[in-house]
């Protein structure tokens, strides 16, 4: 069972490393090709290119120049540490994660990636900014989903393979990174839980940070708890979250809180 979630834009490099253990991104040569593109562009551009602040564009112009390969521990850090938005401090990893969880999230977990592809928990990133949906013309085409084409798919559908217990993929992605994968292409059945809050007393619906995080604190349940069949998604109860069969689909669990 492989599960899939999105980037964050936020990132932390300055607290403490909850694990030493480190790997190399294994679509590295693509990231360096997309870097190259990147250093073609202005400030200007780049602010216009991702509806970012000036400030902010030049930031990440000054991280395209610094990208140099091979990564080390000096101006990288290992992926699940480096992310720091409402996913991953719902999964709680450098609070809660121990070496055996890390090994196992290696081959359980994936984060999808405008720059990296899909990245493994503990491969070395360098910080960045550059979401799946920028319309970033290369020579592959007008923006990142042409540029990654398959390769994004072929790569779960081998992690899949390779992943402990059912061949099943997990989606916890947003639309925008999901919308890179080719599920025709798969070779396994996608999952997509989804988390529906009630307020005032309402009807439960999608409530965008609360789903964010809720996707992270899953992330981190089926790591610790060594979930590897999507049958068992069901027993997820955390967070104040419970599972409603009536809302439920095979493919589409909801969970109520």
């Amino acid at each position: 069972m492989l599960i899939v979630v999105s980037p964050a834009k936020s990132l932390d490099y300055e607290s403490p490393l909850a694990t030493t253990t480190a790997t190399r991104p294994q679509m590295l040569e693509r990231s360096k090709e997309l870097i190259e593109v990147m250093r073609t562009k202005s400030p200007a551009d780049v602010a216009r290119l991702m509806s970012i602040s000036p400030s902010l564009a030049q930031l990440n112009v000054d991280r395209y120049r610094d990208f140099e390969v091979p990564f080390t521990k000096r101006n990288s850090r290992q992926a699940l540490l480096a992310f720091n938005g409402d996913v991953y401090d719902g999964m709680a990893a450098r609070a809660t994660f121990t070496e055996d969880d890390f090994a196992h999230a290696q081959k359980t977990f994936r984060i999808l990636s405008g720059l990296y592809g899909v990245l493994r928990p503990l491969d070395l990133m360098m910080p960045y900014r550059l979401e799946m949906g920028t319309k970033l013309t290369t020579a592959k085409g007008r923006d990142l989903y042409d540029f990654w084409g398959d390769e994004i798919t072929v790569a779960l559908r081998d992690a899949v393979k390779k992943s402990p217990g059912e061949r099943v993929l997990i989606n916890l992605a947003s639309q925008e990174y999901f919308g890179s994968v080719r599920p025709t292409k798969l070779d396994a059945p996608i999952v997509a839980p989804v988390f529906l809050d009630r307020k005032d007393g309402g009807e439960p619906k999608i409530i965008s940070f609360f789903a964010k995080k809720a996707r992270g604190v899953m992330s981190g349940w089926l790591i610790r708890e060594r979930i590897t069949s999507a049958n068992d998604i069901v027993n997820f109860a955390e967070a104040g979250y419970a599972f409603d069969p009536v809302r439920s689909t095979a493919d589409r669990p909801v969970f109520v809180r």
